[in-house]
């Protein structure tokens, strides 16, 4: 096993441990986040959008760890968070300045995930992380978001 899969392993059961205390919903969202930017290196902004239950087809800035972003909102389709939420599929993009589509957060970011979460087939929001780093995303990263998102998607 690889150090890299025994982190992994490790948060997966801190983030379990999380979500079944007694922290209230976006408290939850809120450590999950500093779980994974405070324990993974390359992960320099961690956050999530949930979506908007009053508006449309739109993504609202959820609980987060990193730099603060201008984009609070974000409707489907829009950027790679809005193409994720559309599509209902993970968007990994190791090199942001290629996305045509993108919707810069900061400067410094260079590569960026997104796993939609999905609650009986619909989203419901997304787990975003960007890095600072271009290329950092394996395979193993994009299984472990999608079982955290899969984690997480319960509370929503």
């Amino acid at each position: 096993m690889t150090e890299k899969t025994e982190l992994f392993n490790s948060l997966k059961k801190k983030v379990a441990d999380t979500l079944r205390g007694r922290l209230r919903r976006d408290e939850k969202l809120r450590a999950v986040c500093r779980l994974l930017k405070g324990n993974v290196s390359y992960y320099d902004w961690v956050g999530f959008y949930l979506v908007d239950k009053t508006r449309s087809r739109e993504l609202v800035l959820g609980p987060y760890e990193g730099e603060p972003t201008e984009h609070t909102r974000i409707p489907f389709g829009t950027g790679v968070c809005g193409q994720a939420a559309e599509r209902k599929q993970t968007f990994l993009v190791q090199d942001v300045s290629k996305e045509t589509n993108y919707l810069s957060c900061s400067k410094n970011v260079k590569s960026e995930i997104v796993v939609p979460l999905l609650r009986r087939g619909a989203v419901v929001g997304e787990l975003d992380v960007d890095s600072h780093e271009p290329s950092p995303f394996t395979e193993e990263d994009e299984a472990f978001l999608k079982r955290i998102a899969e984690m997480t998607s319960n509370l929503l």
